[in-house]
Order: structure tokens, then C-alpha cells, then sequence
């Protein structure tokens, strides 16, 4: 692994902003997708993360002063929305478990799907809505930037009733999918409405995660009628109350969905959103359809950063910083391609650092 690792010209703020505005900053900006990992970091249980707002807030912090990344604290997880709607989730237990777990779906059947209509979840008091509104306050008391989490229209309906359900009925009752998804938008803008009235529009960037929408559960045709409508609507209505930046995880194989993604807003005038994807997606396609408007974050195989060598972990680190430093408008950042997984090696999230530092300078 040769190189000299240059010391920053630019702080991380100052770093966000320029990616922000599409101007050049002094290097490629990395931030790992870390949340689990950072709990053993510093000696919690990795239930803290997803249960407890300081404990989180300050793990996360933590470990970025540590392995000297960029990016800030955040809440969230892939299946938000089953709790919120009165199904229950455990938080990870034991060694390998990295996020909270379903265990009982809201929706159990197509009879309880015109009740789940009539829920609307307190915003202040149901789920992890308010474990994330506490976390969302130390963000701004730290200055930082506050993330709402919302979820995928789509994957929020796979929470509600189970994705075997949801597959089902995306051929047999396509109906009550369209009724659950207008459901789902419709929380959703209250929700990030919500948010903007107790922070304040400026610093608000929601966060999503979309697995659901693969195309390792759904063909790009159900994509186009099932997702496509409703996370458009639901995202030009959150830009339109003042959400300047979306983030959002493309997560999985989104590779046929790359057209219709495309088709999707994540930034208010000029602002590029922030897509992260899956190590499934190569980087030069995403940037092909999306790098334009959006800054292109990825996508490391977790895989590799768990089970490979230092070398390995660089080397695929340097195949991304190469390919993702042709984007336009400098919208690029190194990403694990997922979450990094609870047990990879310390050394190899060092190694990411390091492949950044002696790679991802624009010169």
C-alpha cells in the first residue's frame, strides 16, 4: 500500500458544503455507513444505537474522531415503519445482529390492511420516532445538520406486512399495495412536515433506505408502477416544503431500476441529493444515470471489507476513488457499499481512510 497520506486542506464541513455547491474540494470526502460497528468501537452493546440517542450520538462521533472520517452522527434502519405502526421489532441481540429485527408485522393478512388505514402514528411518541427525534435535537445542538428518518414508501409497506406478503400481493391484490403506498406518502409528508416545523427546513436532510425495491424482490416493470409514482410524489413534496438535500441508500441489485431512479428529484435547485449504492451497482453506471444532479456515494463490498486483506480493502478503495472522481461536479464520496459489518477488522475502516488520503486528492 504505497503513498503518502497528505494532511487535509479543508475541514468536513467545509468539505460538505463545496461537494454541496459543486465546487472542488481538496480530496474525495469519505464516510463509511457505520452505525453497529461503532457501538463495539467504544464498548456498548449495539442495541444503544437504535435504543438510546446520547449513547448512539456520542458512539458515532466517537469512532469518526478515531478513524478520522468525514460525515456526522445519524439515526436510522432498514426497517422503520413496522413499529411506528404498531408491529414490534427487537433490537439486535448477541454478536452477529447489527439492526432491529421485525417480529410481529403490523399487517398479518388482507383483512388488516383497511385498519393499518386508519393509523397515523404519533410522530412524538410512537416507535423509534421518539429515540429519533432525540437524536435529531443533539445534532443540532451540535450544529450539525438534523436527518429525518423516513424510509422508502416501498420498503415501509414490505415492513408493515411482511415481504412475502407484499410479493403475493403485488400479483394477486395489487390494489391493496396501491392503498398501503398511498398510505405511506401520505405519513410520510406529515412526517417530514413535523420535523421542518421542530427544526427548521434549513438544516433538515431526510435519510432513506430502499432494499425492498431491488430487483432481488421486485422486476423493473413493478418497479415503475409500485415505486417509481410514489417516492417521486413523496420526494418533490418534501423539496417543495423547503428539504434541500435527500439522502437515500439504492440498496441491493438497483441496476434495470437505474432509468427509473433517474427519474426521481433529490435536490432543491441546484443542490445535488446524496445516493448511496449497493457494491451490486457499478459505480460508473450510477454515475452515468444519476452523478449529474446527485453526489454518488460508494459502494465498497462489505463483504471485502469484513472477510479481505488490508491490500484487498485498498485496492478495491482505489477502484472506486478512480472511478468516482470522474463524476461531474466532483459528486463523489467513498462509501461502503452497505453498513460495514459489526465484526470487520478496525484496520481495514482505517485502510478506507487511507486509500482516500493517498488517492481521492484533486489536484
Amino acid at each position: 500500500m504505497p503513498g503518502a497520506m497528505r494532511p487535509d486542506t479543508m475541514s468536513t464541513p467545509e468539505r460538505f458544503m463545496a461537494l454541496l455547491m459543486g465546487q472542488k474540494p481538496d480530496r474525495v470526502p469519505f464516510s463509511p455507513f457505520i452505525f453497529a460497528q461503532c457501538a463495539r468501537n467504544v464498548g456498548y452493546p449495539v442495541s444503544a444505537i437504535f435504543d438510546n440517542a446520547q449513547t448512539s450520538f456520542f458512539a458515532q462521533l466517537w469512532s469518526a474522531e478515531l478513524y478520522g472520517y468525514d460525515g456526522s452522527p445519524m439515526y436510522g434502519y432498514a426497517s422503520y415503519g413496522a413499529w411506528e405502526f404498531g408491529g414490534e421489532v427487537r433490537m439486535p441481540q448477541g454478536t452477529r445482529e447489527m439492526a432491529p429485527v421485525v417480529i410481529r408485522h403490523p399487517v398479518q393478512n388482507e383483512k388488516d390492511v383497511e385498519e393499518i388505514l386508519k393509523v397515523r402514528p404519533d410522530f412524538e411518541r410512537s416507535g423509534c420516532n421518539p429515540i429519533s427525534l432525540e437524536f435529531g435535537r443533539m445534532q443540532a445542538s451540535f450544529g450539525m445538520p438534523v436527518t429525518c428518518l423516513t424510509g422508502g414508501a416501498f420498503t415501509m409497506v414490505g415492513n408493515l406486512c411482511g415481504v412475502d406478503n407484499l410479493s403475493r400481493w403485488l400479483i394477486r391484490r395489487p390494489e391493496l399495495v396501491h392503498k398501503m403506498l398511498r398510505h405511506m406518502v401520505d405519513y410520510l409528508v406529515d412526517l417530514v412536515q413535523f420535523w421542518g416545523n421542530t427544526f427548521g427546513f434549513q438544516m433538515l436532510q431526510t435519510f432513506t433506505g430502499d432494499p425492498t425495491s431491488s430487483n432481488q424482490v421486485i422486476s423493473p416493470k413493478q418497479f415503475q408502477e409500485f415505486v417509481l409514482p410514489y417516492q417521486k410524489e413523496l420526494n418533490e413534496k418534501t423539496i417543495d416544503m423547503g428539504v434541500k438535500s435527500l439522502r437515500y441508500h439504492v440498496c441491493g441489485e438497483q441496476n434495470a431500476n437505474l432509468p427509473y431512479w433517474a427519474q426521481i428529484p433529490f435536490g432543491w435547485n441546484g443542490i445535488p441529493g446524496q445516493l448511496s449504492f449497493g457494491h451490486e451497482v457499478d459505480l460508473d453506471d450510477a454515475i452515468k444515470w444519476l452523478g449529474e444532479n446527485n453526489v454518488i456515494a460508494g459502494n465498497v463490498n462489505p463483504t471485502i471489507i469484513l472477510q479481505g486483506t488490508p491490500q484487498e480493502v485498498y485496492d478495491e478503495c482505489v477502484k472506486a476513488i478512480e472511478k468516482g472522481k470522474k463524476a461531474p461536479k466532483y459528486h463523489f464520496m467513498l462509501m461502503s457499499g452497505c453498513e460495514v459489518p459489526l465484526d470487520a477488522p478496525p484496520y481495514n475502516i482505517y485502510i478506507m481512510q487511507k486509500a482516500v488520503r493517498e488517492h481521492g486528492w484533486y489536484d
